[in-house]
């Protein structure tokens, strides 16, 4: 796979210049081969739907008389054809509502699960993104489920490449939208291999921010809440997205922690002090979003009675310092009081944040530091 096809953003942008339209003499010349039964025109008349749709909607909806065709040589083809039909079925899905549903319909889900099953890491690869972008079409998450993508969706994202972990963690969170399918989720352990994604991934990223959104709705059940504290490192790699994630990442941490002191303060109150969050829910007052700032002023408040004395005084200091800010905001030159602020907070619980930057600072390995820069949004190829 070439890496300019590998991701673009959205789901594609445009009609590229170098594709053009396509005449009726081209068009009927693909539906001639693609219709043939001689496989190597298949193939051929397959890579020219997968080019022309590449970012051309004009042309994904000019060719979309292929679907039907594609689905049986996806059907029925070897693994050359298979290939070159889901990744032509990819790209005339990509923007167009119509092509997802008429794809689903033309029953392309059992042959696309075969290829998600395969020992082949490319076409298992290729149909990670095919699903991707076939489940974010609201018609089609249901019958996806159906099918029995989860489970296998699960194993990619404990097994798969590393582009196909990205487009398996995007796929469950489109599915996510579906209670059932979240309970699906929970049940086949995906704490784990989630954790671990987001312990390497960038933080700041798209994908990050739909991992820590799958893992605020799984924290909505008791047994997403005991796999994430059961899980080495679980609540740390949240807590460290507060610090270190987008807004919108850092909205999704600070409501799965908020989730778990709601269910449990006695039990997860300790657990959430303990990995130093206090300080990244802290500046969320100051820099979160509407949403975020409300969490993180609840879980503080939540969090600031303490077994431990000193942890007493110090919840309450720090209780003292977010107030303040609260009261402050509004303008430049109250923005400006809330960084003095903010940074008298950093001082105030300096000693907490060195002890927890310290024992981080011993955990982590090479294979922990975050990757390059993972474009995840709906592919074409």
């Amino acid at each position: 796979m070439d890496s300019c096809e590998i991701r673009a953003s959205g789901e594609g942008s445009g009609d590229c210049v170098g594709e053009g339209r396509v005449s009726a003499a081209e068009l009927q010349g693909i539906m001639d081969r693609i219709r043939s039964r001689v496989e190597v025109q298949q193939v051929q008349a397959a890579f020219e739907i997968r080019r022309l749709t590449k970012t051309s909607s004009r042309n994904r909806r000019h060719l979309s008389a292929a679907i039907e065709p594609l689905v049986l040589m996806l059907r029925s083809g070897s693994s050359q054809s298979a290939e070159a039909a889901i990744l032509g079925l990819l790209n005339l899905a990509v923007k167009d509502e119509r092509n997802k549903i008429s794809i689903v319909e033309a029953g392309a889900l059992k042959p696309m699960i075969i290829c998600l099953a395969s020992p082949d890491a490319d076409l298992q690869g290729y149909a990670t993104a095919a699903l991707y972008t076939l489940s974010a079409s609201s018609v089609n998450k249901s019958r996806i489920s159906a099918s029995g993508a989860i489970p296998l969706l699960i194993k990619v994202l404990e097994n798969g490449s590393q582009q196909a972990k990205i487009d398996a963690i995007a796929t469950l969170y489109n599915l996510s939208t579906i209670t059932d399918n979240l309970r699906t989720v929970l049940s086949l352990c995906p704490i784990p291999p989630l954790i671990s994604f987001l312990k390497t991934c960038k933080k700041s990223s798209k994908t990050a921010e739909k991992c820590c959104a799958l893992l605020e709705s799984l924290v909505g059940f008791d047994e997403g809440r005991t796999a994430l504290t059961a899980e080495e490192g679980g609540v740390l790699a949240v807590v460290e997205i507060l610090e270190e994630g987008s807004l919108q990442s850092r909205e999704h941490a600070v409501g799965a922690l908020l989730t778990l002191c709601e269910s449990d303060r006695s039990r997860y109150k300790e657990v959430i002090l303990k990995e130093g969050a206090i300080p990244g829910l802290l500046e969320l007052t100051v820099q979160g979003t509407p949403k975020s700032q409300a969490k993180a002023r609840r879980l503080l408040e939540l969090l600031r009675d303490s077994p431990c004395r000193s942890s007493e005084l110090q919840a309450e200091m720090l209780e003292n310092v977010v107030s303040s800010i609260v009261s402050r905001i509004g303008g430049d030159e109250q923005a400006e009081k809330a960084k003095k602020i903010l940074a008298e907070m950093v001082q105030i619980s300096m000693e907490q944040s060195l002890r927890h930057l310290q024992r981080r600072a011993l955990m982590c390995t090479p294979a922990e530091l975050p990757l390059g820069n993972h474009r995840s949004e709906v592919p074409s190829k």
